[in-house]
């Protein structure tokens, strides 16, 4: 039995400005015609698994998580909330834990990949599968088809044999897992044929990996474990122990356990994998046009050659550009060359040290009853667009420092103002003074949308009391 463990959470700062602290790349449409982690539950269809997968993410994502696995259809083992990212060992050790009476073969893959050959994929995994039935820990390495100095590389050791005549793959030993190389040291990797590059994908059964992690980093499950026990049941999720967790310490299952264990197996792997951990590589996965150019969005172009042009909410023209990133988003735009994308982080970072909203999230911000976006703001008002899905409700709340103009203009609102409820229809308004309790909620078939004017000498989201709300969130 397979049970997928789906790893949500990356921050993906390396494709700023379109990944952000609260919306990363996982939950982006960036290739294929969902999200990263839609396409990573998709790409399990045709593997042998009964199991539904075992989601882990941070708790500021999980509505992002069930919201996007809802729209596949499927119903999530469990959604585990991380206080905190620990890396991928305490994630992978909490699903092992939680799995353990049943012990199967987890098999992890991290929600931000993409892998367009899945036939391939498919054939791996089944050659992994009776590797982890034979109690090995088994990773896929990537077959490098250039010399890359940005990923980790695996040399392989003996073969174990082939496993099953229909794949033509070989299950091999780890010999040694190798950091990044430089370039002429990558060469040496492509020519010998015996380095893959580390994908950070792994098969194993769950028993197997915890008495590995005990043996090795005993200090990960002993936290792990505790925040487990401590861990509470939120509506559709399991929320872990904060204070237990938070004293996990944070390392890969590649530095915890693969690269000590001598069970480690590797089957070798070409499937069109990428990590897309850079506008570079995203440019290289997309589609392009005879120019080599990926474009997407309202986008002109002329005498632009191997290019990755993104608009998002504007028109972007291009002219004379070469081995460039453009990217526009409502509040930001990037401008790079392909070669030094790889420094996005510098900005990301620039972007923390100056307190600037750009890092944390886009213009327009989801929850779980539907999303806002900014419009207009100033020193004393702001301006919001609210988008309620049909039978949300917003939380009961006040705010000490703001009034609120509502005004509905698509669909019906149910407002509590204090003792007071009323419903107001299209082109019909209200007002919310300052300290007064209030809840919003859209109680027809359709979406309601309304603007939101707020006046008053503090404007910030962190300005709510909540006193009751339907998705679990409480206090200030």
């Amino acid at each position: 039995m397979i049970v997928p463990v789906i790893l949500c959470g990356g921050s993906g700062t390396r494709l700023w400005p379109m990944s952000r602290e609260l919306y990363p790349k996982q939950f982006l449409r960036l290739v294929g015609e969902g999200t990263m982690l839609q396409d990573t539950v998709s790409r399990l269809g045709g593997i042998d698994s009964s199991q539904t997968p075992v989601f882990v993410c941070n708790e500021e994502h999980r509505f992002l998580v069930a919201e996007q696995i809802r729209g596949l259809g499927i119903s999530p083992q469990s959604i585990v909330l991380e206080p905190e990212g620990r890396n991928t060992a305490p994630a992978a050790a909490v699903a092992a834990l939680m799995l353990l009476e049943t012990d199967p073969l987890l098999l992890v893959l991290p929600a931000d990949h993409v892998v367009s050959d899945r036939q391939a994929f498919h054939k791996a995994v089944s050659v992994g599968v009776e590797g982890a039935k034979k109690g090995k820990l088994v990773t896929f390495g990537i077959v490098p088809d250039k010399p890359e100095t940005g990923y980790g590389y695996i040399h392989k050791g003996p073969a174990l044999g082939h496993i099953g005549d229909e794949t033509g793959l070989e299950l091999y030993l780890v010999d040694r897992f190798v950091e990044k190389p430089d370039k002429e040291t990558a060469r040496q990797y492509l020519r010998s044929g015996d380095y893959f590059w580390n994908s950070g994908m792994f098969l194993m059964r769950a028993s197997k990996f915890l008495r590995e992690l005990e043996r090795f980093s005993p200090e990960i499950l002993e936290q792990c474990r505790k925040a487990l026990d401590r861990s509470e049941k939120d509506l559709d999720f399991r929320r872990l122990g904060k204070e237990q967790f938070l004293a996990c310490p944070s390392d890969s299952v590649d530095y915890a356990v693969m690269e000590r264990t001598r069970d480690a197996a590797v089957v070798p792997m070409s499937a069109g994998w990428s990590d897309v951990g850079s506008w570079s590589a995203l440019w290289e996965v997309s589609a392009k046009d005879e120019q080599g150019n990926s474009v997407k969005g309202d986008v002109l172009a002329s005498g632009v050659h191997n290019c990755y042009l993104h608009a998002e909410s504007r028109l972007v023209a291009a002219l004379g550009l070469k081995d460039t990133v453009v990217v526009e988003t409502k509040d930001a735009v990037l401008v790079a060359d392909r070669n030094e994308v790889q420094h996005v982080k510098k900005v990301v970072n620039a972007l923390k040290e100056s307190r600037r909203d750009q890092v944390l999230a886009h213009r327009r911000v989801y929850r779980p009853w539907g999303s806002y976006e900014g419009m207009d703001e100033s020193e004393r008002f702001q301006v919001k667009r609210l988008t309620v899905k049909p039978g949300e409700v917003l939380s009961l709340q006040k705010h000490y420092h703001r009034a609120e103009h509502w005004i509905v203009v698509r669909g019906t609102a149910r407002v509590v103002k204090d003792e007071e409820e009323i419903l107001l229809s299209e082109d019909q308004s209200t007002y919310i003074p300052l300290g007064t309790v209030h809840r919003l909620e859209n109680p027809g078939k359709i979406t309601l949308e309304l603007i939101e004017v707020q006046t008053g000498s503090y404007l910030g989201e962190d300005d709510i009391v909540r006193y009751d709300d339907v998705y679990g969130r409480s206090g200030t």
